[in-house]
């Protein structure tokens, strides 16, 4: 039948059967249920007889459990009570085809409840009624899925297939569901890379991921861990938010001998299933810029709560990314408990988004104030299946080494790429076997290179200082700022204010409280009294910048007698906290603050001063930046000797052109 280099295109080809009763998009709502049931079923095989014999003998569901465990040496612990397979099915012919296949399905163990999240029984029933249930079942009962022709690894690998071509069908973001194995492989390679204990002798570890998918991340975690010390046992841990995903995910761990309680459905940012829990790892592809609008009141309130997963900020609505770094940082086990580590994949968004102060900077602040962060990968662009844009590996570690402390490596690997000889989806490139090795030897090495660099924390800190400078206006009731003020929405509606204006003059004022005093008298003459909101309004409206005129005054209030600033004048300066190689510590605010104004605006820009009292502390990761690389522009005389060679060929062209219309 199918080799393991066709059984991707022989198990979606089945597809073509339910032409004429669903969709092409809908193609996926029955291949995947059958490959579950066929691929449980192949499992169960070896031990079919045994496992009847533990069902006779006990009724008791936990028993029955323990006992099939124990004869598969942990394998699996599923059973069913029934004595069909899909090929009895078949043979049994079509009558009764449609209430076996339901009768099979519900005979298994409470565990396998993953055929209620693809609404099995409904596909059944309508495929019995289009006349093609026979046949999807004759396809799917020789496929060969046990274990010894389809390990485990390229079983999640024809699952990751089918949700690709499934959701290309639809047009739907098959990202959301599943990450490249090589991106998987890297960021577990990184995130073991610095666990010496779980590297040797037995060890038992758990790894959770809070946007589980089809599972892929856990399984690769699960097999390379195993690679690496065949005496070490992982145990898994996710939730995911779709059902489809969650049924495979559950099914494909529970034919690997893992607890399926452990797998969980639910929305992990308003509904955590592990509340209070921690795990030695987490890893997560959380889907890029998700929008949490719809949950804004449970997160708020959550955020509200001193110590809560979200306490350290939060990020705009219309891109939760930030939220699974800050929920994955809360199922961290404490330090004092051995630790935990972390791998996130991320866009470019969580870098830079938000400005000072703002939650996208404040978590940024708190990940590197609390020494979380350890180092960020730069992927190769191509690398998924739904999107081109750059994308990055976050790992974090609440144990770091010692060498490591107080310090954020970055690693620019977007070059470490192999062209994909057909590329699938936007993925067109990926990550070799030789070059994970080479970006996760820079890793452990702490290489310091082009494209391996180390930084401190407080290198992506920096003040924000608010530069003010004064108000300058010259004032005078010309027919031109009359106009504006008899257009004015509340100047317009005070009663002879117009006219007055025009009567007193166009004699221009350069100082304000003169300009001011003055009209205030002549209004008063008239009968016109203004409030504070109508005098504002009325000199803003009749004012113009004017360079060589009085400094305005600030007229009441505490400041009194101070310089007004300019608000259309006013500027912030990014000052980096150890600016111009000065300490790079919080203490050191208003010493380096000076120091750069005295330095960098003061020189420049007469009458400016800072506003103490709108200095922000904010925090980004400039990575682009960091391994930007200077390329000189094309010498002018290389630019004119091609465009004149191109003009020559243009005019070849339009010679032979009006030479062919003779």
């Amino acid at each position: 039948m199918s080799t393991l280099n066709n059984l991707d295109s022989t198990v979606w080809g089945f597809a073509d059967t339910l032409r004429g009763v669903y969709a092409r998009n809908k193609a996926g709502d029955v291949i995947l249920p059958f490959t579950i049931l066929r691929r449980l079923e192949c499992v169960m095989a070896p031990y079919r007889e045994q496992i009847d014999q533990v069902i006779a003998s006990t009724s008791i569901e936990m028993m029955r459990r323990a006992k099939i465990s124990k004869l598969t040496c942990g394998a699996f612990s599923f059973y069913n009570t029934t004595p069909h397979t899909l090929d009895s099915l078949y043979a049994a012919g079509a009558q009764d085809l449609a209430d076996g296949l339901l009768e099979y399905v519900a005979g298994f163990s409470e565990d396998i409840d993953v055929f209620a999240n693809f609404n099995f029984s409904n596909h059944a029933s309508r495929l019995n009624k289009g006349g093609i249930l026979a046949a999807i079942v004759r396809q799917f009962k020789d496929l060969p899925l046990d274990l010894e022709s389809v390990p485990n690894e390229r079983m999640g690998e024809l699952f990751e297939h089918l949700i690709y071509m499934d959701f290309e069908s639809s047009n739907a973001e098959s990202g959301d569901h599943y990450t490249p194995r090589d991106a998987i492989r890297l960021l577990v390679d990184l995130l073991f890379a610095e666990d010496d204990q779980a590297l040797s002798g037995p060890v038992t570890r758990t790894i959770y991921d809070p946007t589980v998918g089809t599972g892929g991340m856990l399984s690769v975690a699960q097999e390379r861990l195993a690679e690496m010390n065949p005496q070490a046992e992982l145990v898994l841990y996710g939730q995911e938010l779709r059902p489809e995903s969650y049924a495979l995910c559950r099914s494909d761990l529970i034919s690997k001998g893992q607890d399926p309680k452990n797998i969980t459905l639910g929305n992990t940012l308003t509904e955590d299933k592990f509340d209070g829990e921690k795990f030695d790892y987490v890893l997560s592809n959380p889907p890029y810029g998700v929008d949490w609008k719809k949950d804004v009141e449970v997160i708020t309130e959550d955020a509200a709560q001193p110590g809560s997963r979200f306490a350290p900020g939060l990020p705009s609505t219309s891109d939760g990314a930030l939220l699974f770094v800050e929920h994955a940082i809360s199922k961290m086990r404490p330090a004092a408990e051995g630790g935990s580590r972390v791998g996130i994949v991320l866009n470019g968004s969580p870098l830079f988004s938000g400005g000072a102060e703002s939650g996208p900077s404040n978590i940024r602040g708190w990940l590197l104030d609390n020494n979380l962060l350890e180092a960020i990968v730069a992927l190769p662009n191509d690398m998924f299946y739904n999107t081109g844009i750059a994308t990055y590996l976050w790992i974090f570690d609440n144990t770091k080494q010692a060498d490591r402390c107080g310090k954020v490596q970055l690693i620019d690997a977007t070059g470490r790429k192999t062209r994909m000889r057909k590329g699938l989806g936007s993925k067109r490139v990926e990550v070799s076997e030789a070059d994970r090795a080479l970006i996760a030897g820079q890793y452990r090495d702490r290489e310091q290179s082009a494209t391996s660099k180390i930084f401190d924390n407080l290198d992506f800190a920096y003040w924000q200082a608010t530069i003010e400078r004064p108000l300058r206006l010259n004032f005078a009731c010309t027919p031109e700022r009359v106009a504006l003020v008899a257009e004015h929405k509340a100047l317009s509606k005070v009663d002879g204010l117009v006219e007055a204006l025009t009567a007193f003059g166009e004699k221009v004022y350069i100082n304000r409280e003169e300009f001011m005093g003055g009209l205030g008298l002549h209004l008063g003459s008239v009968g016109i009294g203004l409030n504070g909101p109508q005098r504002k309004a009325l000199w803003q409206t009749l004012g113009e910048r004017d360079e060589t005129a009085d400094v305005c005054r600030i007229p009441t209030g505490k400041n009194k007698g101070q310089d007004e600033p300019d608000a259309g004048l006013r500027d912030t300066e990014i000052i980096p906290v150890g600016w111009n190689g000065r300490p790079k510590t919080y203490d050191a605010r208003d010493k380096t603050i000076q120091a750069y104004f005295e330095a960098e605006v003061a020189p420049h820009v007469e009458g400016a001063w800072i506003d103490w009292n709108k200095i922000r502390i904010g925090y980004e990761i400039p990575f682009t930046r960091h391994f930007y690389v200077y390329e000189p522009p094309e010498p002018l005389e290389e630019i004119d000797a091609r465009l004149e060679a191109s003009i020559a060929e243009i005019m070849t062209l339009l010679r032979k052109v009006e030479e062919d219309t003779k």
